[in-house]
């Protein structure tokens, strides 16, 4: 039995934010009953690059039922009006405006069902001068400044994974969780807002205190740390590359002992971390040195030894050769495939087997016969 087995959550979903918090919930045991449009979610077209299926609908969709509905039509609109009234989670992220004006605004049905959690995801919210604005993940990451300090000292740059999609729909899952914990106590649902612009913003918190009270933005600075240094990528004497992490003085004084240089532990350009950054130039030509005369292996050995933080520059070539643990098989219509695993397990317990991607529709069907009858 998985966590939240008997719960049942309709999600009117496309793209990426929304299916990707209904997902955390199909995973932890959740019935999820995907409703897709007549054509089908969009990003079941985004490729065909995983067995001939969308790499993103394949990640975002396992364990889910599909129903193609159209919510234009009145059998559509009867059809999700039955399914809400034993549902405990609705979440939508349909365009700005377009849940209320097809008759399922949060108001009405909060009247309706009152212990009903209804969460809703749009770009930036339901109120502002920006709330009818449509948004996507590229949109939001140059809106939000984080376009602005990701990327070289040239120009900026695409975070390379849909990040602000992610972060709205984790800030959805962990939202959702809590307002299950409220309902347990209270018996009251509620309705959740969620935007990508802000979901996103939050994690912009430190470089936004940074320009606010120091007045300095952080600088675009490839794959060095704007506000840490040393830490950044440095090129080995075999030619492979190597990330190395200072975290503290202490930490660079035990990297400075290592290359038997300890007079730059406490050297005026380079004692504390403020000054390492003031003075980065001279910093990183010095690991640049020190490494440079190493081999990627000797040098991860030495810092092993010292408690340097490292990161070996990987390529989708190195994660795909990952030891099986980090992999579970994962079923469409197409066969199996191999899904990286979810961040979280539960310490001792195998990792719970998660259920196929659905076929638009493929569950229409026994849903239709199934909420054939009664209506909110």
């Amino acid at each position: 039995m998985q966590d939240l087995d008997g719960l049942t959550v309709v999600s009117v979903e496309h793209a990426v934010a929304a299916p990707y918090a209904s997902l955390k919930l199909a995973d932890a045991g959740a019935r999820v009953i995907k409703v897709e449009r007549p054509e089908g979610d969009f990003a079941r077209g985004y490729d065909s690059l995983a067995a001939g299926k969308s790499a993103y609908f394949v990640w975002l969709n396992r364990g889910k039922e599909s129903i193609a509905l159209d919510l234009k039509s009145d059998d559509g609109k009867a059809m999700l009006s039955n399914m809400l009234e034993t549902a405990d989670v609705l979440i939508q992220n349909l365009g700005p405006g377009v849940i209320g004006r097809l008759g399922f605004g949060a108001e009405g049905l909060q009247v309706l069902r009152p212990e009903l959690i209804i969460c809703s995801i749009s770009g930036y919210g339901s109120s502002g001068p920006r709330a009818r604005q449509k948004a996507y993940d590229l949109l939001i990451q140059a809106e939000s400044g984080l376009a602005s300090i990701t990327g070289t000292p040239d120009a900026p740059a695409r975070v390379g994974v849909s990040v602000c999609d992610i972060a709205a729909g984790m800030t959805a899952y962990q939202a959702i969780l809590e307002a299950l914990i409220g309902r347990s106590l209270t018996g009251k649902g509620r309705h959740i807002e969620v935007s990508l612009f802000q979901a996103l913003a939050d994690w912009l918190n430190v470089p936004y205190l940074q320009y606010r009270y120091g007045g300095k933005a952080p600088a675009r600075q490839g794959l060095m740390h704007p506000t840490i240094a040393p830490y950044g990528v440095f090129e080995c004497r075999d030619g492979k590359e190597l990330l190395i992490s200072v975290q503290n003085d202490r930490e660079w004084g035990a990297l400075c002992d290592a290359f038997g240089c300890p007079e730059h532990t406490g050297a005026e350009g380079s004692a504390t971390n403020e000054r390492r950054v003031a003075n980065r130039d001279t910093t990183d030509a010095l690991v640049q040195t020190w490494l440079g005369a190493m081999d990627r292996d000797g040098a991860i050995a030495l810092l092993d030894e010292v408690g340097v933080a490292y990161g070996r520059l990987s390529t989708m070539e190195d994660i795909a050769a990952l030891p099986p643990e980090h992999f579970t098989d994962i079923t469409t219509a197409n066969g199996s495939l191999d899904l990286l695993v979810p961040g979280a397990q539960v310490a001792g317990e195998a990792l719970p087997s998660f259920g196929p991607v659905p076929e638009l529709d493929q569950h229409g069907d026994a849903l239709r016969a199934e909420f054939s009858k009664g209506a909110l």
